[in-house]
């Protein structure tokens, strides 16, 4: 199966660039009292949210950062292709290390997907945090997200299926081994299409389970003055709403997804 059937898939299956965008916007003029103009996405892959954020507002800019080549070529060929020229332009990409590339005065720093969660000893994670607090301008905010509960210590696999305007699909997430003892993870992503067609390990991930209480920690170590973490709201029939709260206590849930905010 070719990369670019994976990329469609985990797009799909994996981000919400609009939810997303919103967050970062409403957060940052909650913050700020006034509307972002730049992002920095750091670990783009396929630069979705980069896309998502100039297609919303003619005067919104994007940098999309990466070091993967491949999925960079596929975000520039196919991915940006999708946009109008006008916009597509407002959207640069750099096949670089997010710790080293300059791109100073963003408005926005962005790592989500847990991607940072590759910085796995304590002072490459502290580094990768101060560089991220130069980049910004005066007034900007870092904003990551993280997930944990006590099922994110367990191996174990979540199947889900995706039914959307483009069809249908099984996503599988694989806690595959997890050490106890220095936090080391190793996880997949599995699809599986409507003909039995298996899609093994399309994503795989080795990476550090970093907790909040460590995050934070780091984050105010790098330099950040304040930081905030955002918590999930729950429907009346206990599902998620997609809603995140600034919280200072939270349930111990086997599972939880949350947003932080860093502001230097």
């Amino acid at each position: 199966m070719s990369a670019d059937l994976n990329y469609r898939l985990y797009e799909r299956s994996v981000q919400c660039p609009e939810a997303e965008a919103d967050f970062l916007h409403t957060e940052f003029q909650r913050l700020r009292g006034r509307a972002p103009r730049t992002l920095r996405e750091d670990f783009c892959g396929t630069a979705a949210v980069c896309r998502e954020w100039v297609r919303r507002d003619p005067n919104n800019h994007a940098v999309g950062i990466d070091l993967d080549p491949e999925v960079l070529d596929w975000a520039r060929a196919e991915a940006l292709a999708r946009l109008a020229p006008e916009a597509g332009n407002r959207v640069r990409l750099q096949c670089a290390d997010v710790r080293r590339c300059q791109t100073p005065g963003m408005d926005i720093v962005a790592a989500m997907n847990f991607s940072y969660w590759v910085f796995d000893q304590r002072p490459a994670l502290r580094d990768y945090f101060r560089h991220v607090r130069a980049q910004l301008d005066a007034d900007g905010v870092f904003f990551l997200d993280a997930y944990g509960g006590y099922d994110a210590f367990r191996e174990l696999v979540e199947e889900r299926t995706i039914d959307d305007a483009e069809g249908r699909f099984t996503y599988r997430w694989e806690q595959a081994s997890y050490n106890p003892i220095d936090g080391a993870m190793q996880c997949h992503i599995h699809f599986e299409l409507p003909d039995g067609t298996r899609l093994e390990r399309a994503f795989s991930y080795r990476w550090r389970l970093w907790t909040l209480p460590e995050l934070r920690e780091l984050l105010t170590e790098a330099g950040f003055r304040c930081v905030t973490c955002y918590w999930q709201g729950w429907t009346a029939d206990g599902e998620p709403d997609g809603q995140f709260h600034p919280a200072e206590q939270a349930d111990a849930d086997a599972g939880w997804i949350c947003y932080l905010s860093a502001e230097p």
